[in-house]
Protein backbone atom coordinates (compact mmCIF):
# COMPACT_ATOMS: atom_id res chain seq x y z
CA UNK A 1 0.00 0.00 0.00
CA UNK A 2 1.26 3.47 -0.64
CA UNK A 3 -0.18 6.81 0.17
CA UNK A 4 0.60 9.98 -2.36
CA UNK A 5 2.34 13.31 -0.21
CA UNK A 6 1.83 16.54 -1.77
CA UNK A 7 3.80 19.38 -2.44
CA UNK A 8 7.00 18.16 -1.51
CA UNK A 9 10.22 16.91 -3.54
CA UNK A 10 12.74 14.40 -3.50
CA UNK A 11 16.07 12.92 -4.93
CA UNK A 12 18.73 10.29 -4.07
CA UNK A 13 21.72 11.05 -3.44
CA UNK A 14 23.87 8.01 -3.72
CA UNK A 15 20.91 5.99 -2.90
CA UNK A 16 19.69 7.41 -0.17
CA UNK A 17 16.36 9.76 -0.51
CA UNK A 18 16.14 13.54 0.63
CA UNK A 19 12.48 14.46 1.21
CA UNK A 20 12.30 18.32 0.79
CA UNK A 21 9.13 19.89 2.40
CA UNK A 22 8.13 23.55 3.09
CA UNK A 23 6.03 26.25 2.24
CA UNK A 24 5.26 26.88 -0.73
CA UNK A 25 7.46 29.21 -2.53
CA UNK A 26 9.99 28.18 0.36
CA UNK A 27 12.21 26.54 -3.09
CA UNK A 28 12.21 22.40 -2.91
CA UNK A 29 11.99 22.80 -6.29
CA UNK A 30 15.25 25.03 -6.68
CA UNK A 31 16.96 22.56 -4.03
CA UNK A 32 15.96 19.60 -5.72
CA UNK A 33 16.96 21.04 -8.78
CA UNK A 34 20.82 22.15 -7.29
CA UNK A 35 20.77 18.43 -5.79
CA UNK A 36 20.32 16.96 -9.52
CA UNK A 37 23.15 19.35 -10.61
CA UNK A 38 25.29 17.62 -7.71
CA UNK A 39 24.87 14.37 -9.14
CA UNK A 40 21.41 13.50 -7.37
CA UNK A 41 18.28 11.51 -9.28
CA UNK A 42 15.30 13.30 -9.03
CA UNK A 43 12.78 10.70 -7.30
CA UNK A 44 9.49 13.47 -7.73
CA UNK A 45 9.16 17.43 -7.47
CA UNK A 46 5.75 18.58 -6.05
CA UNK A 47 4.83 14.86 -5.10
CA UNK A 48 6.03 11.46 -4.30
CA UNK A 49 4.55 8.02 -3.73
CA UNK A 50 5.67 6.75 -0.19
CA UNK A 51 5.27 3.36 0.49
CA UNK A 52 6.91 1.11 3.52
CA UNK A 53 8.80 -1.72 2.85
CA UNK A 54 8.75 -4.19 5.29
CA UNK A 55 11.25 -6.26 3.91
CA UNK A 56 14.35 -3.23 4.21
CA UNK A 57 12.66 -1.78 7.17
CA UNK A 58 12.59 1.57 5.79
CA UNK A 59 10.15 4.33 4.15
CA UNK A 60 10.53 3.83 0.30
CA UNK A 61 9.62 7.19 -2.01
CA UNK A 62 9.09 6.80 -5.58
CA UNK A 63 7.96 8.68 -8.49
CA UNK A 64 4.56 9.68 -8.44
CA UNK A 65 2.87 8.39 -12.04
CA UNK A 66 1.21 11.99 -13.56
CA UNK A 67 4.41 13.66 -12.88
CA UNK A 68 7.32 10.92 -13.25
CA UNK A 69 10.65 12.37 -14.40
CA UNK A 70 9.27 16.11 -14.49
CA UNK A 71 10.96 19.01 -12.43
CA UNK A 72 9.80 22.33 -12.67
CA UNK A 73 12.20 25.40 -13.12
CA UNK A 74 10.75 28.66 -12.10
CA UNK A 75 10.24 31.24 -14.65
CA UNK A 76 11.74 28.62 -17.42
CA UNK A 77 9.22 25.65 -17.30
CA UNK A 78 9.48 22.06 -17.14
CA UNK A 79 12.55 19.50 -17.18
CA UNK A 80 12.14 16.02 -18.08
CA UNK A 81 14.77 13.83 -16.60
CA UNK A 82 15.22 10.98 -15.48
CA UNK A 83 13.82 9.50 -12.03
CA UNK A 84 14.34 6.80 -9.59
CA UNK A 85 13.30 5.61 -6.41
CA UNK A 86 14.80 5.65 -2.95
CA UNK A 87 14.69 4.92 0.82
CA UNK A 88 13.49 7.64 2.63
CA UNK A 89 16.60 8.75 4.76
CA UNK A 90 16.42 12.26 5.79
CA UNK A 91 13.53 15.19 5.67
CA UNK A 92 14.97 18.75 4.96
CA UNK A 93 12.10 20.94 6.42
CA UNK A 94 12.89 24.74 4.46
CA UNK A 95 11.96 27.37 7.14
CA UNK A 96 12.98 30.56 7.85
CA UNK A 97 12.55 29.64 11.37
CA UNK A 98 15.72 27.20 11.26
CA UNK A 99 17.95 27.20 14.28
CA UNK A 100 21.42 28.40 13.74
CA UNK A 101 22.81 25.60 15.69
CA UNK A 102 20.49 22.96 16.55
CA UNK A 103 21.24 20.49 19.40
CA UNK A 104 20.34 17.04 17.08
CA UNK A 105 17.97 16.22 15.15
CA UNK A 106 14.01 16.51 14.81
CA UNK A 107 11.64 13.58 13.43
CA UNK A 108 9.23 13.44 10.83
CA UNK A 109 6.34 10.94 10.49
CA UNK A 110 6.18 9.77 7.36
CA UNK A 111 3.18 6.60 7.28
CA UNK A 112 3.86 6.41 10.71
CA UNK A 113 7.38 5.81 11.14
CA UNK A 114 10.02 8.19 12.06
CA UNK A 115 12.65 9.69 10.09
CA UNK A 116 15.36 12.31 11.18
CA UNK A 117 14.18 15.77 10.09
CA UNK A 118 16.86 18.74 9.92
CA UNK A 119 15.52 22.37 9.01
CA UNK A 120 17.33 24.42 6.82
CA UNK A 121 16.91 28.30 6.26
CA UNK A 122 16.23 28.67 2.32
CA UNK A 123 17.61 32.28 1.18
CA UNK A 124 21.58 30.77 0.69
CA UNK A 125 23.72 29.87 -2.43
CA UNK A 126 25.01 27.01 0.09
CA UNK A 127 21.88 25.16 0.78
CA UNK A 128 22.38 22.28 -1.58
CA UNK A 129 25.90 21.65 0.40
CA UNK A 130 24.32 22.24 3.53
CA UNK A 131 21.85 19.66 2.60
CA UNK A 132 24.11 17.05 1.70
CA UNK A 133 26.22 17.52 5.26
CA UNK A 134 22.70 16.88 6.78
CA UNK A 135 22.48 13.47 4.88
CA UNK A 136 25.46 12.74 5.91
CA UNK A 137 25.71 13.86 9.10
CA UNK A 138 22.30 12.75 10.36
CA UNK A 139 20.58 10.51 7.31
CA UNK A 140 19.48 7.19 7.83
CA UNK A 141 22.33 4.65 6.60
CA UNK A 142 21.04 1.57 5.01
CA UNK A 143 22.66 -1.50 4.34
CA UNK A 144 24.63 -1.17 0.90
CA UNK A 145 23.41 -4.49 -0.47
CA UNK A 146 19.75 -3.70 0.06
CA UNK A 147 18.85 -2.51 -3.85
CA UNK A 148 17.51 0.89 -4.10
CA UNK A 149 16.29 0.71 -7.85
Amino acid sequence: MSELMANVSCVAMRGRGVLITGAPGSGKSSLALALLDRGGELVGDDGVRLAWDAKAGCVRAAPPPNTEGLIEIRNVGLLEVPSASAPIAIVIHLTKDAERLPLGTGHSLLIGHEVPQVDLYPDTPVLPLRAEAALEIHGLVFDSAFDTA
